[in-house]
């Protein structure tokens, strides 16, 4: 599908990600980034406090790991890492639909982390972890060609313009998701907010290692495999745009 720039002038052209690196006083590279989530205050039901309980902690993985399949009965399996998960509800579909897959979810908000430990306990999932921390910091624990897709779903958009250097989607954080994908690997995005769309598409078109599937300048369908969530479904027929965008790395 075949992108049109948004109406408001103001924002047809997106202003290319601010640098977050910067150098040590002995050369070598660092990052200083900035947060990429907002913490916030979310009511949490009794499963969710359930998930956090000890009889759960199998279902967590520290974010030291280095080595994500070792987690897995079948290590062999192509492995799928979310960022920012929330409730959980897609990435439990998911791991549910793909039995020969393992997923790891990784989130910062507790709410999100009790509830699907809760429910991937309760459906007896195999192929389930969760990490709590920020995704940064895992990814840069991993080694090269260690995941075969990674998905980011409807990531905070950071709408102030002072604000972007937050957005998950620049070019230095997007070094750490193409080093540690795979040859061939899948980085799968997908926003409800149009300028961010548009920043994405501008950002990961520019970056030589990665591929538009649906070619330069044009979002992709959703995928089947990608489940509609119920806001995502309210926001469809309030007549609301969803922009997908799938990148294979060269």
């Amino acid at each position: 599908m075949s992108p049109q720039n948004p109406s408001d002038p103001n924002q047809s052209n997106p202003d290319p990600a601010p640098s977050d690196s910067d150098q040590s006083e002995q050369g070598s590279v660092f990052y200083r980034w900035a947060p990429t989530f907002m913490r916030r205050s979310t009511h949490m039901n009794t499963s969710a406090k359930l998930g956090l309980t000890e009889p759960y902690q199998h279902w967590y993985a520290p974010i030291t790991s280095t080595n994500l399949r070792e987690l897995f009965a079948e290590p062999e399996h192509p492995l799928t890492v979310e960022i920012g998960f929330g409730m959980g509800h897609t990435l439990i579909q998911m791991a549910q639909s793909e039995p020969t897959r393992n997923f790891v979810g990784i989130e910062v908000h507790e709410p999100g982390l009790g509830l699907t430990a809760f429910e991937a306990d309760r459906l007896k999932l195999t192929n389930l972890r969760l990490i709590k921390g920020d995704a940064l910091k895992l990814l840069e624990n991993l080694p090269e060609g260690h995941l075969d897709t990674v998905q980011l779903y409807f990531p905070d958009p950071w709408q102030k313009k002072r604000h972007y250097k937050r957005r998950f989607v620049s070019p230095e954080r997007m070094e750490l998701v193409i080093y540690a994908l795979k040859t061939g690997g899948i980085f799968h995005t997908a926003t409800d907010w149009e300028h961010y769309a548009f920043w994405m598409i501008e950002v990961l078109d520019s970056l030589a290692p990665l591929q538009n599937v649906a070619g330069s300048g044009n979002f992709h369908p959703r995928p089947d495999f990608r489940p509609l969530t119920k806001f995502e479904k309210r926001g469809i027929n309030s007549g609301h745009g969803v922009w997908d965008l799938i990148y294979r790395k060269l």
